[in-house]
């Protein structure tokens, strides 16, 4: 779920944090610029873990920002595929059910990765996977198994103005997940 990314990456240290020490500039400048972002094809950027590498500073021109190269490493969360995890009932549509973690809102389990027998309730707005006769309700906010099959990436990069009336804004990283397998779905139906 959380790995371990070596990056690189230019920090400009400005004049203001010259009071603090090199290490401790450096390492608050890279929590800003990473922390809670999704860089492409690696996942979301959690906390620094360390500083492997700094070069010397050099100071900009006309800026007096000091230039350090710096290689770093970064934890990422980023499940692999097959991997189970838990997570509560954000919202429920026709098309699935979204889920959250403490710190990630962007997993969906569509329709198709429910159980069998999972049918949509229009009137509760939620699912209900009929089993033996009996009801099963995926309840908002309760706790919920899932298996993570598949991932998105959305480049974020601006591509100009929009050319229709309507924006649809993609979030940059979303989880696909499944509850289709035996011990997957509501915690309670199978932990109580």
């Amino acid at each position: 779920m959380f790995i371990l990314t070596k990056l690189a990456d230019l920090v400009q240290i400005a004049p203001e944090d010259f009071s603090k020490r090199s290490i401790d500039a450096i390492e608050d400048n890279l929590n800003a610029k990473y922390s809670n972002k999704v860089i492409q094809k690696i996942g979301l950027c959690i906390s620094l873990y360390d500083v492997l590498w700094t070069s010397e500073g050099l100071i900009g021109h006309g800026t007096g920002l000091v230039n350090v190269n710096v290689e770093f490493r970064m934890i990422v969360f980023r499940p692999f595929k097959g991997e189970v995890m838990l997570g509560k009932i954000r919202s429920s549509t026709v098309n699935g059910i979204n889920i959250r973690t403490e710190f990630f809102d962007e997993i969906f389990v569509p329709y198709s990765e429910l159980p069998a027998g999972a049918e949509y309730n229009h009137s509760e707005q939620l699912w209900i996977w009929n089993f033996d006769g009996e009801g099963l309700f995926y309840d908002n906010h309760e706790t919920v198994r899932f298996q993570v099959v598949d991932e998105e990436w959305h480049d974020q990069t601006p591509a100009g103005p929009p050319k229709g009336d309507e924006v649809v804004a993609l979030p940059p990283y979303k989880i696909k997940g499944s509850m289709a397998r035996e011990g997957l779905g509501v915690c309670l139906w199978w932990d109580g």
